[in-house]
């Protein structure tokens, strides 16, 4: 009995109806002899038939349980689910909730990217008694705006071609994780306020060269734009791209903030002429970016790569950009620096919650140590050896507004890089669709009917006008505390609600190393045990 029921059940009623429906219909159809019904019936039949089909395809295939069991009206499961995320978006989410960005960050952005009205009324929407809510202390004797440009040199005793960089610049994205049109406005952008773009691993495509914006040219493990046809370094390749007047600083990356450790292939069938040409790869082959670099293996030897890329830039400012993962590892290279006399420029830290157009989940949420302790952690690093004073580092991870970057330049960072900052001046909605290639707005895509839709006059504008918007905020803030410049924040300017009733200055939570500390030895537990097991001719540790 429950058999011949089971067509009736709340599982199967949808295609019982849909099929009773279908042969009503047709039955009907088949009885009138003057067939002027079927002018009527024709469509409905058309359709219920459909979906009787589609109720038998679903209770035949093996892929999708669901459907074997609600065959029909477990498609509505899929439709929910589908549009999720905009649903949630833009009915559900909070102000403050939204992930990675809240919305209102993204609200202010967008506001002064379009250089409209971006305060907010009433007060404060955070939990300022909250455990990790923290706050920039102000001044009773606040100072007038500065009109000066928020600018630091970068360079050291060993760069004969310093280069004066702005303290917010674009960090590293590439051509064919960006469209064409995204490079273009970009690159604009930082021409016309001063400031720089970071090329990413992917090379210095024509959409960077073509208005003349400052470039800082990344180098990952893949070479492209500077590789052999094995995939090795070419250093006269390096040489001549490197000579070019619009690249002012060249970057080694080690790795990346929301994937570090993992490298990356494009298919053959995605190796385009065009990304042919700039990365340096052949057609019909995979484009091949692996986890390690070729060119060296050794903390010695990869700071002799740093001065080989100073010299064959012809002198320009060279450093690398990591995510900081096992300390020893760091601190092999502080021992390699002063083992070989050879220091790095700058060093930029990314974050583990930084972006990327697509990794693994485990990844980007459990993999690398977050930006503020990364830098932190190389600020007393270098220190701890006595070169602070001539490496500058930049920060990177989830910088977006001008107290981000208070909060980073205070506990060591030089300047911040963003790039979904940017992306969102773009007019990025954060769709979480980087890596299907359907970007809504055309700022991560290759295809060229969506790319169309990002105007590059107009998001020029808009990226110059978020950067000095931003700039402008950030002097706003160190003028109620008193301050004239960033390089004056510290962390006693900071503090952080620790529990409902303690608060932390950032001086406690992020002490500093004392000059030489690390060569003296220290008994910092934080760098104690690291510093030990660290050596300068192998990342492995002692032991």
């Amino acid at each position: 009995m429950e058999t011949l029921l089971l067509p009736f059940s709340p599982r199967y009623i949808v295609l019982t109806i849909c099929a009773v429906v279908t042969a009503l219909l047709i039955g009907i159809g088949i009885f009138d002899h003057n067939h002027k019904v079927w002018e009527v019936l024709l469509i409905p039949v058309v359709i219920f038939g459909a979906l009787t089909l589609l109720g038998i395809r679903d209770l035949l295939q093996k892929n999708h349980a669901v459907l074997r069991n609600y065959p029909i009206s477990a498609h509505i499961r899929f439709l929910l689910e589908e549009i999720r995320p905009e649903m949630r978006q833009y009915f559900f989410e909070s102000e403050k909730d939204g992930m990675p960005f809240s919305r209102d960050t993204r609200a202010l952005v967008y506001q002064r990217a379009k250089m409209q009205l971006d305060k907010r009324p009433f007060g404060t929407q955070e939990d300022v008694y909250r455990e990790g809510y923290e706050w920039m202390h102000h001044s009773v004797a606040p100072k007038a705006l500065s009109s000066a440009e928020f600018r630091v040199t970068i360079g050291g005793p060993d760069c004969p071609k310093p280069y004066s960089a702005s303290v917010f610049n674009i960090s590293a994205m590439s051509f064919g994780a960006l469209s064409p049109n995204s490079v273009r406005a970009l690159n604009s952008g930082a021409k016309k306020g001063g400031f720089a773009h970071d090329t990413g691993e992917g090379g210095v495509s024509p959409y960077h060269r073509e208005n003349s914006g400052d470039i800082i040219w990344e180098i990952g493990s893949g070479y492209f734009g500077c590789r052999n046809r094995d995939g090795s370094f070419n250093p006269e390749e390096f040489a001549r791209v490197a000579a070019d007047d619009q690249i002012k600083m060249v970057e080694l990356k080690i790795s990346q903030g929301a994937k570090p450790g993992h490298g990356g292939v494009l298919p053959a069938a995605k190796v385009s002429e065009e990304i042919s040409k700039i990365r340096g790869v052949a057609m019909g082959e995979d484009c091949i970016s692996p986890a390690t670099h070729r060119a060296f293996s050794t903390p010695l030897q990869m700071m002799a790569f740093v001065a080989e890329m100073r010299r064959l830039s012809g002198g320009k400012p060279a450093g690398f950009k990591m995510c900081i993962g096992h300390p020893w590892e760091f601190l092999a290279i502080c021992k390699a620096m002063l083992e070989s006399g050879i220091y790095p420029d700058f060093i930029v830290v990314d974050g583990n919650e930084g972006g990327t157009g697509a990794a693994p989940l485990e990844f980007m949420d459990h993999l690398g140590m977050p930006m503020r302790e990364g830098v932190n952690f190389v600020h007393n690093a270098l220190i701890g050896i006595n070169a602070r004073d001539r490496i500058k580092i930049g920060a990177a991870g989830k910088i977006a507004t001008a107290f981000d970057m208070a909060r980073a330049m205070a506990i060591g960072a030089d300047w911040c890089n963003s790039a979904r900052g940017f992306m969102f001046a773009l007019g990025c909605i954060q769709s979480l669709s980087c890596h299907t290639d359907r970007c809504p707005t055309g700022v991560t895509t290759q295809d060229p009917t969506r790319a169309r839709a990002l105007v590059v006059p107009l998001k020029t504008e808009r990226v110059y006008m978020y950067h000095h918007a931003t700039l402008h905020a950030l002097s706003e803030l160190l003028a109620a505390a008193g301050l004239e410049h960033p390089q004056q924040l510290r962390p006693i300017h900071f503090s952080k609600r620790t529990s409902s009733t303690e608060v932390m200055s950032f001086a406690k939570l992020y002490p500093s190393l004392r000059p030489g500390e690390l060569i003296e030895g220290t008994q910092d537990p934080r760098f104690r045990d690291a510093w030990a097991m660290a050596r300068a001719d192998s990342f492995q540790p002692v032991g």
